[in-house]
């Protein structure tokens, strides 16, 4: 296999009803770690590379094509998207890298320049064959950017989508970003309310604190895309930490890197299984 479109993974998890897990790449053994678990799986995955990821970086090029050879040499599918991007030139780069879909993140702004930066963003986008996902509603946590109370309108959904012409929608149904408890309660009913809105994939964010029957349910009543960042890198973090417990004279990075980056492949084999087993 090798690097895909984000539009054939998407077009076939929304054809055939069940979810798509979309994961981050946090630096290069998160992306191997997460590559091996979906060829463990034999599951499609969508890498992701947010701006905060491109920020610590330094710059998106570095990470993106570090990120695109390893899924060039992956055994299964996989697509690179650009999550939670603010900037619409790092949205444009993204398109000129090569990127298989990219999310211009706008819902901090007025909904009028929301619906304007979104339209021009999926234009240039679409022009070039990417695939583009944006945001209404706004998805709680990482101070108050996707608060759990704050849930996206059906109706407004829908003229949004016409007014931006997008492909996927993230939207705000009581999920909150960089929960490490998996303790969210998700409105199942708006799901599938908006789901009959706007007529288009949507993509559940902040997905890392919802439990498995609730994914799973989310999926049934109309999800899509579904995004998980923090609970997976608590897998890394703790088996980082639980080396270098047990081998405290260690000073070779690999070593308890390598360590992190093993104990994301199952869990995020797990979790691809979960979601495309959904019917």
């Amino acid at each position: 296999m090798t690097l895909v479109s984000t539009r054939e993974l998407m077009d076939t998890a929304a054809t055939n009803g069940i979810g798509q897990g979309a994961f981050n790449v946090i630096h290069l053994e998160t992306a191997e770690g997460l590559v091996a678990g979906a060829e463990t799986a034999g599951v499609p995955l969508i890498l992701q590379i947010s701006e905060n990821c491109v920020r610590f970086h330094g710059g998106l090029v570095p990470i993106a094509r570090g990120a695109m050879s390893i899924a060039r040499d992956s055994s299964v599918p996989v697509a690179l998207h650009l999550d939670h991007a603010e900037s619409e030139e790092l949205a444009m780069q993204a398109v000129d890298l090569g990127f298989g879909s990219v999310m211009y993140d706008g819902a901090h702004l007025p909904y009028d320049s929301n619906v304007e930066v979104t339209r021009r963003v999926a234009s240039y986008a679409q022009d070039h064959g990417v695939y583009v996902e944006a945001e209404l509603g706004k998805v709680g946590g990482k101070d108050g950017a996707h608060a759990p109370g704050v849930r996206t309108d059906p109706a407004e959904a829908r003229s949004f989508v016409k007014a931006t012409g997008v492909d996927a929608l993230a939207v705000a149904v009581g999920s909150s970003h960089a929960m490490t408890e998996r303790s969210a309660a998700l409105d199942l009913a708006l799901i599938t309310r908006l789901k009959e809105a706007v007529q288009l994939p949507l993509v559940l964010h902040g997905s890392s604190g919802v439990a498995d029957e609730t994914l799973v349910a989310a999926i049934r009543a109309g999800m899509t895309k579904i995004n998980v960042s923090t609970h997976l890198n608590g897998f890394f973090t703790r088996a980082v930490r639980e080396y270098l417990d047990a081998n405290p004279s260690v000073v070779d990075s690999r070593k308890y890197i390598k360590a992190g980056r093993d104990a994301l492949v199952l869990e995020t084999a797990r979790l691809l299984t979960l979601f495309a087993k959904v019917n």
